[in-house]
């Protein structure tokens, strides 16, 4: 701990990190007349946001009530409060579901970001409270970046499982719409990827997009904001140390150019960084459950840093054995996971342990599956990988990660074609993978039986309304099921992944950082992933990892500056 008077620099709030809760906390501060510096530990700005679909999960919101969705926030925060962590406490799942709807209010009119209300049911919508007609997920509008001038060329790019080819954003509607291949899908390709080479000559010097979807979207017109009323953001400036004296937390000191720089703050220090993803040493310590860091979807720059930062002045930590779990595809010679959410629903396809045995859902929520897998490979040794195995009708049909429908195989990448294992039967392919070949076999002769009737019952694939929205919904009678009775066969290692760590420090209702004894420590709050998530460990719908993050973000600006904006 380190006692500082002397300052180099002085503000009122100082951000680290600039994901979308750390963006919106120093937005709503600057608005209450706080002068305000975000920074940045990588060469790129926007965290995992930036690489996310962008959702954020809103009970109540007023986009939903113009959608004809009129909602309770009550329920809301009975079906949060039954899937959350008893060690969660009440205050903070209600300073969420009650803030929510402002912050969104809040955002929409301050900012270019718009959002809308979709019809994408609760993950459980099925428990007390939820909702099976969704409009609590909520997602960005396409917004042009060109306002960004020469800052788009540091915001990340989209996961390449949220982009096409890994460089052409898209949104949720047109995912939809290329996946089914509705009428007039190539057309409308065509003239996104003509809009996307003809961007000259920006073209010529950047592979980025200048059409902001999805995460992109909703970082980029934060940013948009910022810059708008002068709040600087600096790159390459990871924070080393905070200072707390006489028990508040009066600065912190941070690179800048190679050097320490000392940063007073007047009101407080926003931890808003993310969480330990890519650190493996503290995986280890901290989260058997999900010991892989290589498969985590979060960006490199996910270490943990400003957790252990405010460990070193005093504050607690709850849940560090949690994880956003996730079903993951990995390409070689990539720095993250791929998080496989629509495929695993879609007919015609199946996963199954090492030993050939399918053992869960594969439509279920990619949280449950991941925890699923994860739990199976602490137990038994022999999900990690797993397979995901397809026939030629899906092949061509469908994605699968990173392989492409109506693409050749010998189209795609060398990295993706060494993960893909080709048989002309299934006893072929399971030799091919190291499978036994009857144990596969009669495990896809089992599924071929209930599925041509459209049934699952051992695990009730396609039953939840969940499981039904990325089905097919041209196949019938179950939109999730097909036998897989078209070779050849196809399979794919899949991995028990995550999307991000969700344990952190401790906080109380406002975002303020407490210690082991419940004491909110002044001067220091944390938000998203370097706070330990209302969510417990659980994953309600989508949109709970940055709704949240947001809302906390939200809600602590207010609280240190007093503001009413």
């Amino acid at each position: 701990m380190v006692e500082m008077s002397n300052w180099d620099k002085e503000v009122d709030i100082l951000v680290v990190g600039s994901g979308a809760g750390g963006l919106l906390a120093g937005l709503v501060g600057a608005h209450n007349r706080a002068e305000v510096l975000i920074v940045e530990k990588a060469e790129l700005w926007g965290g995992t946001s930036a690489t996310s679909g962008g959702g954020i999960w809103i009970p109540g919101s007023d986009v939903a009530k113009a959608a004809g969705f009129d909602d309770s926030l009550d329920d809301a925060f009975t079906y949060l409060r039954g899937l959350s962590a008893d060690n969660v406490p009440d205050a903070n799942i209600r300073a969420y579901v009650d803030n929510a709807a402002p912050m969104l209010r809040w955002v929409m009119a301050n900012t270019p970001v718009q959002y809308m209300a979709f019809p994408y049911p609760d993950y459980h919508a099925e428990n007390p409270g939820g909702s099976p007609t969704g409009y609590r997920t909520h997602l960005p509008m396409p917004i042009d970046g060109k306002v960004l001038g020469d800052e788009i060329r540091t915001l990340r790019f989209a996961s390449p499982a949220a982009s096409l080819f890994g460089y052409l954003n898209w949104h949720f509607s047109e995912t939809s719409e290329l996946l089914y291949r509705m009428k007039g899908w190539m057309k409308n390709l065509v003239v996104n990827m003509g809009r996307y080479w003809f961007d000259l000559p920006f073209r010529l010097t950047s592979r980025k997009d200048r059409r902001l979807t999805l995460g992109n979207a909703l970082v980029g017109g934060l940013r948009m904001s910022l810059d708008k009323i002068g709040v600087p953001l600096w790159l390459n400036a990871p924070l080393k140390e905070l200072v707390r004296e006489n028990g508040m937390v009066t600065g912190a000191i941070i690179e800048k150019d190679g050097k320490a720089t000392r940063i007073g703050v007047r009101k407080g220090v926003v931890l808003a960084a993310g969480g330990f993803d890519k650190n493996q040493a503290m995986r280890d310590g901290n989260a058997p459950l999900y010991p892989k860091a290589r498969y985590s979807g979060g960006v490199s720059s996910n270490t943990g840093d400003s957790i252990r930062a405010g460990e070193a002045v005093g504050a607690g930590t709850m849940n560090l054995q949690s994880a956003w779990a996730a079903p993951v595809f990995h390409v070689p010679g990539e720095d993250r996971g791929r998080l496989c959410t629509i495929e695993r629903a879609l007919p015609g396809c199946m996963m199954v342990n090492q030993k050939g045995e399918r053992y869960l859902n594969e439509a279920a929520s990619y949280h449950i599956v991941g925890q699923q897998m994860a739990r199976r490979q602490a137990e038994h040794g022999d999900a990690d990988p797993s397979w995901m195995i397809f026939d030629h009708e899906y092949r061509h049909k469908f994605p699968m990660g990173p392989l492409y429908p109506l693409m050749p195989t010998m189209m795609h990448s060398k990295a993706v074609r060494s993960i893909l294992k080709q048989g002309r039967s299934i006893a072929e392919l399971a030799e091919r993978i190291g499978i036994d070949p009857a144990a596969l076999s009669a495990t896809v002769a089992r599924f071929n039986t209930h599925a041509a009737k459209g049934e699952d019952p051992e695990f009730h694939r396609g039953v939840a309304a969940y499981d039904k929205m990325y089905g097919d919904f041209r196949h019938g009678p179950n939109p999730c099921l097909r036998p897989l009775d078209k070779g050849p066969f196809y399979a794919m290692p899949i991995y028990p992944g995550d999307i991000g760590t969700n344990g952190g420090l401790l906080t109380d209702a406002n975002g303020q950082v407490v210690d082991d004894a419940g004491a909110p420590i002044p001067g220091l709050y944390a938000v998203g992933n370097n706070a330990a998530s209302a969510m417990g460990e659980s994953y309600p719908g989508a949109g709970v990892t940055i709704g949240p993050a947001m809302t906390f973000g939200y809600v602590a600006a207010r609280h240190m500056t007093g503001g009413n904006a």
